[in-house]
């Protein structure tokens, strides 16, 4: 079972332009939510368009807890970046994993901020001119779970037939302790960047996408 999440607040606005923010009726206030897909469609029914996140991502931390809120929060981002919201987050990388992690996560709203890295500056921009919608997307059909990985630059396909699949994807979507999980199957997921390690957290990276930018074939 996923632990149960602390709430993490947000600010919210009704458009993602910084000038119209301002605007008397633009501004939602702060709400305090759990990172679940209802309560990012409950934004969305709001009217959110814009969120900020209460504190940085950091995931250069030794700290279970830190982990915990390190997963919270992308979660918030990855179903947020599912509904094309814009987020205002800022992200801390340890400077021990790979000048290339950022790529893991480039399939999300890009952040305000990275540090971490020795070329922080540089990632953030390929980050910020290279995101697109639909980077890393699954979906389910009958009998069957599809994701689609364009981080890399070109489409990777993975299709799973097992039922025992979609049991994981359920399970890592809220991040969840890896034992939880089969091992043969988070370590499938993990070689394949589809699955994010934060200490002992596993953490399903892809979102099901709520909004198509092209047609479904071209995606």
């Amino acid at each position: 079972m996923t632990a149960t999440a602390p709430n993490v607040t947000v600010r919210a606005w009704r458009d993602l332009d910084p000038q119209a923010r301002d605007l008397p009726g633009m501004s939602l206030g702060t709400f305090p939510v759990t990172p679940q897909i209802q309560q990012v469609d409950r934004l969305w029914d709001l009217g959110v368009r814009h969120a900020e996140l209460d504190t940085t991502v950091d995931l250069s931390s030794d700290d279970p807890a830190t982990h915990r809120r390190a997963v919270d929060r992308l979660c918030l981002v990855r179903d947020l970046t599912a509904r094309a919201v814009s987020v205002d987050w800022d992200l801390r990388l340890s400077p021990q994993e790979s000048a290339q992690q950022w790529k893991v996560l480039s399939h999300l709203q890009p952040p305000r901020t990275v540090t971490g890295l020795d070329d922080a500056e540089g990632a953030l921009h390929a980050w910020r001119t290279r995101h697109y919608l639909c980077k890393l997307v699954w979906r389910q059909g009958p009998g069957f779970v599809q994701i689609r990985d364009r981080r890399w630059g070109d489409l990777r396909r993975f299709t799973a037939e097992e039922p025992r699949y979609h049991e994981a994807i359920a399970l890592l979507a809220q991040g969840a302790h890896h034992t939880a999980v089969p091992a043969d199957i988070v370590e499938e997921f993990t070689a394949e960047h589809l699955v994010l390690r934060v200490g002992d957290l596993a953490w399903w990276l892809p979102y099901r996408v709520s909004r198509w930018l092209q047609e479904a074939m071209a995606v």
